[in-house]
C-alpha cells in the first residue's frame, strides 16, 4: 500500500521524468533546496530560490533529465528515490551516462507538501549523509 507521501513523491517524478520541471504545487513556500553535492553545491530557501537554483542548473545542460529507479519511504515524513540521470554539459560535452551520473533525492514531508528537497549526484555521500542523519549525529 502506498502512503499520501509516496504518492506526492511519485507525482512529482512523473514531471520530471518528462522533463518537465514546471511545477512547484507541490512545494512548501519556504522549501528548503538542497544541492548537497555534483557541480553546484549549495542551499536555496523558498519557491523563488529552489526556482532560481534549478533554472540556473538546467541552463548548463542540453537534454538533461531525471530517472528514478527506486522508491523508498523512510519515515512518515522522508521518502527516498534512487535515481539516473542523462544529458550533456553545455559547457564540457560530458555526457553524463559516462559520468555514471547515480543519483538520489530526499524529500521531506510535512502536511502534504515537500519542505525540505535534498538532491545529491553521489549516492555513497547520500548513504553517508543519511547514515549520519538516522544515528541523531
Amino acid at each position: 500500500m502506498s502512503s499520501a507521501n509516496m504518492d506526492l513523491v511519485r507525482s512529482i517524478f512523473a514531471d520530471w521524468e518528462q522533463g518537465d520541471f514546471s511545477s512547484a504545487e507541490w512545494a512548501d513556500h519556504a522549501i528548503e533546496c538542497v544541492f548537497a553535492d555534483g557541480p553546484h553545491p549549495g542551499t536555496w530557501t523558498g519557491l523563488a530560490g529552489m526556482s532560481r537554483a534549478n533554472r540556473d542548473f538546467l541552463s548548463a545542460w542540453d537534454g538533461w533529465r531525471i530517472e528514478a529507479d527506486e522508491y523508498r519511504e523512510l519515515d512518515p515524513e522522508r521518502v527516498l528515490v534512487l535515481a539516473h540521470m542523462t544529458g550533456r554539459g553545455k559547457a564540457s560535452g560530458l555526457e553524463l551516462t559516462q559520468m555514471g551520473a547515480l543519483g538520489a533525492n530526499i524529500f521531506h514531508l510535512r502536511d502534504g507538501r515537500v519542505i525540505r528537497l535534498v538532491l545529491y549526484w553521489d549516492r555513497e555521500r547520500m548513504l553517508s549523509d543519511l547514515s549520519l542523519s538516522d544515528t541523531g549525529a
